[in-house]
């Protein structure tokens, strides 16, 4: 089975892999190895135009929400 997940506000809508693949970018942009990435919960609040990020259950981080054009 394939499923896709896509989350709509404020008139837009993004792919939950668009989400993965940016907080993925976050972790090595704050320093990280890839390979050191194990676990990732993401919390998309639409109503902070961000996503709040949990790596490895203890490192946290966030990011604002790219807006479609």
């Amino acid at each position: 089975m394939k499923a896709n997940v896509f989350i709509e506000f404020y008139g837009n809508q993004i792919d939950e892999k668009k989400f993965i693949s940016d907080a993925k970018k976050l972790w090595t942009d704050m320093g990280n190895k890839a390979s050191d990435l194990k676990s990732m919960k993401l919390y998309v609040k639409p109503e902070d135009n961000k996503v709040y990020c949990v790596f490895n259950e203890d490192e946290t981080g966030s990011y604002y929400i790219e807006q479609a054009e």
